[in-house]
This record gives structure tokens, sequence and C-alpha cells, in this order.
């Protein structure tokens, strides 16, 4: 494994993604050559795979474009031998800009303001924190799911949390509905599927005496009308939430090491966009834009990681999860993973 300089590494995925960046004035390919005809034969299979249709073939000739893009960066990425590897997953015929419109869904603009209804304050733990955890495999997570092209990734963080929580302290597993939040918990800070905080998803838990289950309250990818009566059918409930100190990932390993936790990150980086396995380890900001569950921590290849349950699906990534470098020497936490960690407290 072959780990270059930040610096460096960020100077060369900048010039790599001029191409990336410019598609937007992409035309029409001329007279196809041999090269391009295998291209468009990959092409074809890549639709087939993911199921992809468009409009017009104007359209399919643009989004021919992205892909030859996207294809580039990732073999420059993964020609380097890195910690992680990219793919050309469901969303490799997207802009970058488009990803980021899409399916980034937290608010950061609300993280600093104190929550009102925080009845817990973070407490370390006495029990000695293990040297890895995987909620996984102790049965305190659901599968994966897919929030599809609605920014609600806060309310699968919120859900995701509960779920593991509900798990450690009644024994059943019990798959959470974040429609029910994406309807219900519409407000200043929560807008559906323009975004929202984790925080807030808690205090409507709290305030409603709970959330329904999946199976009651079904996911359907967009705003909703709220159905009081399917909302008061409690699956599972908390008592309150803790929001862990901000730029500690000592803190946040000690929480996760008592069960799964509600974060956010700033996923934008086109590599992230098409990242596929392995620790990342690659340049991304700290502008938090994206809720995910940490479900457990641990080492590979010397590499101290994060386990993140994402929700887009279990074509991203490593079967819908991500591997994010754990103690980074920026007390922020590569991606900003240490800037907004919460978890929800069930005292009953």
């Amino acid at each position: 494994m072959k780990i270059t300089s930040s610096v460096t590494r960020n100077s060369m995925l900048a010039i790599a993604l001029v191409c990336v960046l410019c598609v937007g004035t992409y035309a029409r390919p001329e007279k196809p050559t041999g090269e391009v005809t295998v291209m468009e034969k990959r092409y074809k299979t890549w639709l087939k795979q993911h199921g992809k249709t468009y409009k017009s073939r104007d359209e399919w000739n643009m989004r021919f474009g992205i892909y030859q893009s996207n294809l580039k960066f990732i073999g420059f990425v993964n020609a380097q031998n890195l910690s992680y590897t990219l793919t050309d997953n469901e969303f490799a015929d997207m802009t970058n800009f488009e990803f980021q419109t899409t399916y980034l869904g937290y608010k950061s603009h609300g993280r600093r303001r104190r929550p009102r209804n925080q009845q817990h304050s973070y407490k370390v733990g006495n029990d000695a924190v293990p040297f890895s955890i995987d909620w996984r495999e102790k049965g305190a997570v659901t599968s994966i799911k897919n929030q599809d092209s609605c920014g609600s990734c806060w309310a699968f963080s919120a859900v995701g949390a509960v779920e593991g929580i509900n798990q450690i302290k009644t024994g059943k597993l019990v798959s959470l509905s974040p429609q029910e939040l994406v309807d219900c918990n519409f407000g200043f800070d929560n807008r559906g599927c323009r975004g929202g905080l984790m925080s807030k998803a808690y205090e409507f838990m709290m305030l409603n005496g709970g959330i329904s289950s999946e199976e009651d309250y079904p996911y359907k990818g967009r705003q909703g009308i709220c159905n009081p009566i399917t909302a008061r059918k409690i699956a599972a409930s908390i008592t309150g939430y803790v929001q862990i100190p901000e730029r500690n990932e000592t803190a946040m390993r000690s929480a996760v090491a008592r069960q799964p936790i509600s974060a956010a990150i700033d996923a934008s980086a086109a590599e992230l966009q098409l990242y596929s396995g392995g620790v990342f380890t690659g340049a991304c900001g700290k502008r938090l834009n994206h809720g995910v569950v940490v479900v457990g921590y641990g080492e590979e290849e010397g590499v101290e990681h994060w386990i993140v349950k994402n929700s887009w699906g279990v074509g991203w990534g490593d079967e819908g999860y991500l591997k994010l470098q754990r103690g980074s020497s920026d007390e922020r936490g590569v991606c900003g993973i240490a800037m907004d960690g919460s978890y929800p407290v069930k005292d009953f």
C-alpha cells in the first residue's frame, strides 16, 4: 500500500478533476473510433446493470461524456495504489456538482446552536474501550437503506442510531421509519428531502413518544403528507440525546464503543462519490453536508478507521459502507467526522 502526501495528492487530484468539472461544455462526440466503440460497449453494459434510461439521444451523449470523464478520474486515482479504490458505480454518469445537490442533505447552518432539548450530557465511560468494535456483528445494525434522490440523509442517520440503541436495550432489532421524519418532522431546520439535522429528528421522536417501524411507515423517497395515525404506532422510543464533544475523536471512540452514533461529514469529494472500498484517506473538506451512522471502528493494514453506514444503497462503497480514516492529525477528523457527533439515549 502506498500513501502519498496529502499536499501532493491534492494537487494531482485537482488536475485530474479538470476533465470532470468541464463536462458541462461537453459536445456530441465525433464519429466513433475503435476505442470509443469499446467504451460505448462498456457504457451500454453499465446502463443495463444500473437500469439507466434517458429521455433523449442528446442526454445519452451528455451522460456518456460525463461517464468517460469519471472513468479517467477513477483510473488516475486507482493507479496510485492508495489504501482505497474507486469504481464506476451508479453515480458515474453524474457530475460532482449534480451529485452534491441531489444526495447531500445535512443542514450544517444549525450545527453550532446548542440543542434546546438535550437532557443528557456527554460522560466518558468507566469501562475500558475495546481496540475495535463492529455493531453489525452484535446484531445492532439493520440492512443498508437507500435514500434515493432525496436529501434525507439526516433522517437515515438519526434512525440508524436509534435502531442501534433500541436493539442494545431491548434485544430486538427493528427497522425504523425515515419516511416518518421526512413527512412529519418538518419545520425551520428539517425540510424533508431538502435536508435537516439529526438533533431535530431526536427531538421530534421525544415529543412524539417515539417513531414507527419502516414496515408501518415505508420509505417513498419524496416528501409526503404526514400520517399522524401511523406516526403514533410507536416501534421504538428514546428519552434524550447527547452531543459528543467537538474535535475529539477519543470521545467519539468512547461513544461508539457503547452504541452506534450519528455523525455528519463532508461527502462532497468526487472520490467519495465513486468510492468502492478500502480505508478512505483521500482529500475531502470540512463543510458538513451529509448525515451517516458510525457503527464501529478498527484497523486495516495499519490504518485506523471508522466503520460508517451510509444511505446510498448497497451498490455504493463496500456494500453500502465506508471505512474512513481515524486518528487524523486534524482534530476535526477526516471529512470533518469529529465535528458533529451525537447519539440517542434510552433509559428504559
